[in-house]
């Protein structure tokens, strides 16, 4: 018996679960390439805004589905880690997941908060605008993009540490721990 077919009791993440983790994934990739474009566009240009528009809603979206990826978790604990990860591992892998959980929460209210302090109302892709917050100290939104531009980096590190991780478990170790989270093949032997 392989280590993927041993996950068939139980191991893998929900539908759910995974289809929230590689949309968050896709759309992280999305906004940091968004958030590069838009750093190189020529300011109050109309490519800018543009790029902007879409930096931010997608950075909205990120913050949803981390609300409601939290809330499902709390409701469906996630699997037991295999018993092959030791200590300093599943310790790792536990820290990993905490820190990418806050870090995209952070980033998005923290884009948001330079945003609404500076007056500016944010648009989620034209459809809905959340109005600017009132008039308050100005320290707020230099401290909202600082803690924004900052989290870029541990977004980078979080997630490199994250990608390296899940290789190593399917292409070194070859213990099944990468399966857990990848969707559904036909065949395969996963979850029904």
């Amino acid at each position: 018996m392989t280590a993927v077919e041993t996950l068939a009791g139980g191991g893998r993440y929900g539908r759910v679960a995974r289809a929230i983790h590689w949309l968050i994934g896709a759309f992280a990739v999305m906004v940091v390439a968004l958030g590069w474009a838009s750093g190189s566009a020529p300011h109050n240009s109309p490519a800018r805004d543009g790029l902007l528009l879409l930096h931010r809603s997608v950075g909205l979206a990120i913050l949803g589905l981390m609300v409601v990826r939290a809330l499902w978790r709390w409701r469906h604990p996630p699997p037991v880690p295999p018993s092959a990860l030791g200590r300093a591992e599943t310790a790792l892998v536990r820290l990993t997941h905490f820190g990418l959980y806050l870090i995209f929460l952070v980033m998005p209210i923290a884009g948001y908060l330079n945003a609404a302090a500076a007056g500016h109302a944010v648009s989620f892709f034209g459809l809905v605008s959340i109005p600017p917050l009132p008039a308050i100290n100005q320290r707020v939104p230099q401290l909202a993009i600082a803690v924004h531009l900052l989290g870029q980096y541990a977004v980078y590190g979080l997630v490199s540490l994250h990608v390296i991780g899940a290789l190593y478990h399917g292409i070194v170790r070859r213990d099944g721990v990468l399966e857990r989270m990848l969707p559904h093949r036909r065949g395969a032997g996963f979850d029904s």
